[in-house]
C-alpha cells in the first residue's frame, strides 16, 4: 500500500521539499531537491472536487448535483483549490461570493418559512455554505 506523500512540516506548517527518488524495482536512489506536484500539495477533499469539477468540465450545476451542494459551495470550494494552489482571488470576486452566500442563505430560510424543508435540512445546508 502507497501513502500519499505530506504536503506541509507536522512541526511548523512549511512546505515540504522532496529529496530523494527511488525506484522500487533496481532500488536507485536519487538525492536532490525537486519540484512536487502542485496538485499533490492539495489536501484530499479538494482534489476530491477537482476531479469532479474536470469530469463535469467545469458546469458548476452539474457539480452541484454530483456532490450534492449548493451553488455558493462550489464556489467556495473552487476558491479554496485556487488558493491552495497558490493563486490570489480579486477582491471583487470575493465580494460576489459573499453576496451568493448571502443569497442562498435568504434562498433556504425562504425554503423554511414555507416549509418546503425542515429546520435540520436547512440547518445542514446554511452550514454547507
Amino acid at each position: 500500500m502507497k501513502y500519499k506523500a505530506p504536503g506541509k512540516c507536522p512541526v511548523c506548517g512549511e512546505k515540504l521539499s522532496i529529496t530523494r527518488l527511488g525506484c522500487p524495482k533496481c532500488s536507485t536512489v536519487i538525492e536532490g531537491d525537486f519540484q512536487p506536484c502542485e496538485f499533490c500539495r492539495l489536501p484530499e477533499e479538494d482534489l476530491e472536487f477537482v476531479k469532479v469539477f474536470i469530469r463535469s468540465r467545469g458546469n458548476i450545476k452539474d457539480v452541484e448535483k454530483e456532490l450534492g451542494i449548493s451553488y455558493p459551495t462550489v464556489r467556495g470550494k473552487l476558491d479554496s483549490v485556487i488558493k491552495g494552489l497558490g493563486y490570489e482571488i480579486s477582491s471583487k470576486e470575493v465580494t460576489k461570493e459573499n453576496d451568493d452566500k448571502t443569497a442562498a442563505r435568504n434562498e433556504i430560510l425562504d425554503q423554511l418559512s414555507k416549509g418546503e424543508i425542515s429546520p435540520k435540512e436547512a440547518t445542514e445546508r446554511i452550514k454547507s455554505l
